[in-house]
């Protein structure tokens, strides 16, 4: 069953999983808006939740402007390593820089309904938080493990969102709003490969820091491997988890079917190429743009 298409119909936005890649998000915002959707509720996972917050904040140009400034090293300048053993950041440099950058939030205070989904760890349950401190909420969604650490919440141990719920379309469910559109970054693998970038060459002794980081995680990478060809250790994971994280977001859309649904080919970057914004935006565009055209041909 359709729905009649309004000038400018009200939207639930429902923004999903997927590392770097949700840097797509920020596109299609843009080209809803642009196409006269008013974006009413917002619920989102890890990236999902991170660009959905600071949208409902009101900041995304702010936040596109910082991001698609970033290179390699200004992203690592953010990365604080942890010794704990059981990630290799904090995390709690970058949230900082975005608190100071986009400001202190309440997540009630906001001007759209936003919710943000975390996983419990324990217990393995999604958790909602649709009030509190939006940054913390943030930082609780995108503690991806092995990367950023855990968060400690009320006694309970909190990480990546999109570890049990990659696109959170229950949370809207009580919207009374006229479509329901959602973004999966799990989208069909693209035709064309992946592009490799450059590293950049160390031109300082804090350039050097952290080139032996980027050193570091290589290193991870290739831990206990004995022939070139064999997945590292870090790649091992990551692909376990974006793997996990698709199956459950094809449940999640055959259980819960969105008006539109855009999707974002998994394979158009890697989880941690934050330094490629420019080129995810534009690519969120395009498919955002066709997405609306074929459900507007629809109805």
């Amino acid at each position: 069953m359709t729905k009649d298409i309004k000038k400018n119909p009200t939207v639930s936005l429902v923004l999903g999983s997927g590392g770097a890649r949700g840097l797509a998000h920020i596109g299609i915002i843009e080209v809803l808006e642009e196409q006269g959707f008013k974006i009413e509720s917002i619920s989102g996972s890890s990236m999902g939740a991170l660009v959905g917050g600071i949208y409902a904040a009101g900041e995304l140009e702010q936040y596109r402007k910082w991001v698609t400034a970033l290179e390699t090293f200004d992203m690592l300048r953010l990365l604080d390593v942890s010794f704990s053993g059981s990630a290799i950041f904090k995390g709690e440099r970058i949230i900082n820089t975005l608190r100071d950058l986009i400001g202190s939030w309440n997540i009630e205070d906001l001007p759209i309904s936003f919710t943000a989904v975390a996983t419990e760890l324990d217990r393995g349950k999604e958790l909602w938080f649709s009030k509190g401190p939006l940054f913390n909420a943030i930082r609780a969604s995108i503690a991806f493990p092995t990367i950023f650490s855990a968060v400690e919440h009320r006694g309970r141990k909190l990480v990546d969102g999109g570890l049990t719920n990659p696109i959170p379309i229950a949370p809207t469910l009580r919207d009374m709003t006229d479509l329901t559109i959602a973004v999966s970054l799990s989208g069909k693998r693209s035709e064309k490969p992946v592009p490799v970038q450059p590293k950049p060459e160390p031109s300082s002794l804090t350039d050097k820091y952290h080139q032996l980081v980027v050193e570091f995680i290589d290193g991870l990478q290739k831990k206990n491997n004995h022939k070139q060809e064999d997945t590292g250790f870090f790649e091992v994971i990551s692909r376990s988890i974006d793997a996990m994280q698709n199956s459950i977001a094809r449940f999640m859309l055959a259980a819960y079917s969105p008006d539109i649904l855009i999707e974002i080919p998994k394979d158009c970057c890697t989880i941690y190429e934050f330094d490629r914004a420019v080129e995810l935006i534009e690519i969120g565009r395009q498919k955002a743009d066709e997405a609306v055209k074929n459900y507007r041909q629809r109805n």
